[in-house]
């Protein structure tokens, strides 16, 4: 049996064990040695060479970052600062019809450019948006659907952990990718509200009627107390980072410490939050950790049986665009969400189809944001739908269904296939703030 005969197979093992329910990694670490130890004859060898791919993943200085956005994200959640975005973005837009709505995307808007998690922004603001916009007529699909198709920002607008997942996966500069998601982000923001505008005036039994543009008013200083230290954090983390003055580990850091400062200050962080707060941060980076272990040994597997060198040499014989490459690639990212995470998603795709871009001369950070675009799209697509089941686990109310979730999620996925499909036609939208 040939190398390129061995690594198909061992592609449509992975397949076959992640379907029947094995966590994704284990599937991808499994398949990895049993598929060097067919092409290299010795399972010492394989074992071996698996262990210089799990020491290589984690060891470069740039895994930095996960740890300390992730801690920055529970911080930033556990302070309270979700519903002080809320609230000042309430305050702006209360006076539109459909107001509420906007506010909830923009709240998001925010809460992703300190996070950079969706399921923290779906979890946090389920619990806070979601009754405030019931209590002022809003239906109950549009509320949920409004959570959560704005908690996926949190993985475009920087900082993303998907982002940085790419990038470690790709070894492309982390900073580009937090400064190519920004564009794309506040595109997607847009189209959101457009939406919800356009939804709240010509839809209106689908977002709600009567809808009350009366809340409780919000003095000047109260906006301003409550958006000041968001304001802050985020010049601080991301002005730090864009104008040179830290790297993205440092730039992660110094937001830790921020948000440390304005938790205790605030004195909504107590040690027992801050305990669990750390506990939880340490089992995400370790989960992280695992999952790049694998995605490293699984690309090294494909590259000893010359998988992807072959399909970058049949693309590239066959003439095939790149743009129904770029099409059919995101297909299949899109299906693949309806049965798997995004994470998983990633860790399986992107390095079978990362040197067919290369062969291409694609610029791989324009990739990466479509990549996660794509990706995104799937958290909102049954039957898996990640942000959809954190929504209803937060939720915890019998009389919501997932089948609400989903159609209420509906029309915000489409927005996200408009989105993607501007960044694919105008990658200036994504590459522009690069100089590219």
């Amino acid at each position: 049996m040939t190398d390129f005969a061995i690594g198909i197979l061992s592609l449509f093992f992975m397949g076959g064990l992640v379907l029947g329910g094995l966590y994704v990694p284990i599937a991808l670490i499994l398949c990895s040695f049993v598929g060097v130890w067919a092409i290299k004859g010795t399972p010492l060898l394989a074992a071996k060479m698996l262990g210089l791919a799990a020491n290589d993943a984690i060891s470069s200085y740039f895994f930095g970052v996960v740890p300390v956005f992730v801690l920055m994200g529970f911080l930033v959640s556990e302070s309270g600062m979700g519903r002080d975005a809320f609230d000042v973005a309430n305050a702006m837009f209360k006076r539109i019809k459909g107001g509420l709505g906007i506010g909830t995307i923009a709240a998001n808007t925010i809460f992703a450019a300190i996070t950079g998690i969706s399921i923290a922004s779906a979890a946090v603001f389920t619990k806070i948006a979601v009754p405030e916009l019931r209590r002022h007529g809003y239906s109950t699909r549009f509320s949920v659907g409004v959570v959560a198709g704005s908690s996926v920002l949190g993985m475009l607008i920087p900082p993303s952990l998907l982002m940085i997942l790419y990038g470690l996966l790709t070894e492309q500069s982390i900073g580009d990718l937090f400064l190519a998601g920004l564009g794309p982000g506040l595109l997607l923001a847009c189209l959101f509200a457009a939406g919800t505008i356009l939804m709240a005036y010509f839809a209106p039994g689908f977002i709600g009627k009567n809808l009350s543009a009366d809340s409780d008013h919000m003095p000047a200083s109260e906006v301003l107390a409550k958006g000041m230290p968001i304001a802050l954090l985020i010049s601080l983390v991301l002005g730090g980072l864009y104008g040179g003055m830290f790297t993205p580990v440092e730039a992660g850091a110094v937001g830790v410490a921020g948000a440390l400062i304005i938790g205790v200050a605030k004195r909504r962080l107590s040690l027992d939050a801050l305990w669990r707060v750390l506990v939880e941060t340490g089992l995400i980076t370790a989960a992280i950790s695992f999952l790049i272990i694998a995605a490293q040994m699984y690309s090294r597997m494909l590259a000893f049986s010359g998988v992807p060198r072959t399909f970058g040499t049949m693309v590239a014989t066959a003439e095939v665009s790149l743009l129904a490459i770029i099409l059919l690639y995101v297909v299949v990212v899109i299906l693949f969400g309806m049965i798997l995470d995004s994470g998983s998603i990633m860790l399986i795709l992107v390095p079978l189809m990362l040197p067919v871009m290369v062969s291409m001369n694609v610029d791989l950070v324009w990739f990466g944001v479509i990549t996660v675009i794509a990706v995104e799209i799937g958290l909102l697509t049954p039957p898996f739908g990640i942000s959809v089941y954190v929504i209803k686990s937060s939720l915890n109310d019998p009389n919501i269904s997932l089948k609400d979730i989903f159609i209420g999620a509906a029309p915000f996925a489409a927005m996200m296939l408009i989105c993607l499909a501007l960044v694919i036609a105008f990658p200036i939208i994504a590459t522009g703030l690069l100089g590219r």
